[in-house]
């Protein structure tokens, strides 16, 4: 059985909510938004993602015989409560910001409407699947803006935290402008592209560093990445310089050459001339180990001639900020709006919409948080409706429209400071005054 598709994926307390709800026949349409209460320290935006996994999720939610079984074993639950939830579909409407959309503090990500028990009982995997998506490619994204034009590949499966995240990370980078991953079945299931070299242990297993090279190109003769860090690196690359004539005569030649320790910058420069002055100036320079946006960025800026970077653990974990403040809350229950109040986590009640404003350049100027129903904004509005009913709406969109999408963002709409790896001016995200109204109202009514 697949855990991460049941319906017991879930914290304890929304079952036990949904069943007072039932016992006491609340079931009327609720709405509920998922949001980021602040940006993390040094994230100038964040980048939407993982809506295509949380689609799949819903369409397919239910509870199975078997887990309805375990669950009357508990003795938590009546068991006409657990026959209600073997009933149990999601059949709600579902507006979103599309997959690889920059967006902001308090700005709805997710918006929910449905009968309360179906907007309830999906909040914990509903955050937990783009929470983490939406993390890894807010971080990926900022190796793409300090490596401009190079060639980025996900190295994080290994030091995921577990497989689905290792997946989903690959997922993420790649909608971020990756070029690929080392990740084989993030590769069959996403149809992203595929990259590898060899491990240090292929050329210990070897007696003769020479001759690890050799054997290694001749059984990958059209995509040989030698790994030459294993013992002298600069001693490594004049055995490949060495290798090339006779590789050459079998028609083999090396593509590249990896670093994976040391002084990356410097070694880059030493390998770089060796190669070049051995007859290798094609041959590219793959740099890895413990990278993340700020030692791309302070290669770069020392001049090394590294080609392309594998990133892997800093990215794939967010090291630097391992979670996002976000919260899925109620927003509106039986036709009235609905106010988390209490300090430092008050939200803004009610069905809303974000419209994106740009200045005459076409670049980003500020977004407006409203009411769903308030007209004559102006701007793009962000959310988009993705389902309705429990159903798909539209064919599914590829990761590369996506990636695509992200892209001309970067390059047409995102202000420059944005852009930079370093905190910036926040962005303008204001509050309509219908919004500003509506919790006036409701604070004076003590709602």
């Amino acid at each position: 059985m697949n855990g991460q598709n049941s319906a017991l994926l879930t914290d304890l307390y929304q079952l036990t909510m949904l069943q007072a709800y039932h016992r006491e026949g609340m079931s009327d349409t609720a709405t509920f938004e998922l949001f980021v209460r602040k940006l993390p320290p040094n994230r100038n935006f964040l980048v939407a993602a993982g809506l295509e996994q949380l689609v799949e999720f819903l369409e397919n939610f239910r509870f199975s015989d078997e887990e309805c079984e375990w669950l009357n074993t508990l003795g938590y639950f009546a068991p006409e409560f657990v026959a209600y939830l073997s009933d149990l579909r999601f059949t709600g409407d579902v507006y979103a910001i599309p997959e690889g959309t920059a967006f902001f503090q308090n700005e709805p990500i997710v918006r929910v409407t449905a009968p309360i028990s179906e907007a309830q009982i999906i909040e914990t995997r509903l955050i937990n699947i783009v929470q983490l998506q939406t993390l890894i490619a807010s971080k990926a994204i900022r190796s793409v803006l300090a490596a401009p034009g190079k060639l980025l590949v996900d190295f994080g499966l290994r030091r995921a935290h577990g497989a689905e995240a290792g997946l989903m990370a690959a997922r993420a980078a790649y909608l971020a402008g990756f070029d690929g991953t080392s990740n084989v079945l993030a590769g069959k299931l996403f149809g992203i592209p595929i990259y590898g070299t060899m491990a240090h242990s292929y050329v210990m297993a070897h007696d003769n560093e020479a001759e690890a090279f050799g054997r290694f190109a001749e059984s990958l003769p059209d995509n040989v990445l030698l790994l030459i860090d294993t013992y002298d690196t600069l001693e490594a690359a004049r055995k490949v310089v060495a290798l090339a004539p006779k590789l050459a005569e079998k028609n083999i030649s090396i593509k590249g050459v990896r670093l994976d320790s040391g002084d990356m910058a410097e070694l880059a420069k030493a390998v770089r001339s060796i190669l070049d002055a051995g007859g290798l100036s094609e041959c590219s320079i793959f740099a890895s180990g413990d990278l993340d946006e700020h030692e791309l960025g302070r290669m770069l800026e020392a001049g090394a001639p590294i080609d392309g970077f594998g990133v892997g653990t800093r990215m794939t974990t967010s090291r630097d900020m391992p979670y996002l403040n976000c919260a899925y809350k109620l927003q509106e229950y039986a036709g009235r709006p609905r106010r988390k109040r209490s300090k430092g986590k008050a939200n803004w009640p009610g069905r809303k919409q974000v419209y994106r404003h740009y200045d005459d350049n076409g670049f980003m100027l500020h977004d407006l948080i409203t009411e769903e129903s308030e007209s004559h904004i102006g701007g793009e509005p962000l959310l988009r409706q993705v389902m309705a009913k429990g159903k798909r709406l539209g064919s599914q969109e590829t990761l590369t429209a996506m990636q695509e999408r992200l892209r001309g963002q970067l390059l047409q709409q995102l202000p420059p400071a944005l852009k930079s790896i370093e905190e910036s001016a926040p962005y303008a995200v204001f509050i309509s005054d219908g919004l500003k109204r509506l919790v006036e109202r409701m604070d004076g009514a003590g709602l």
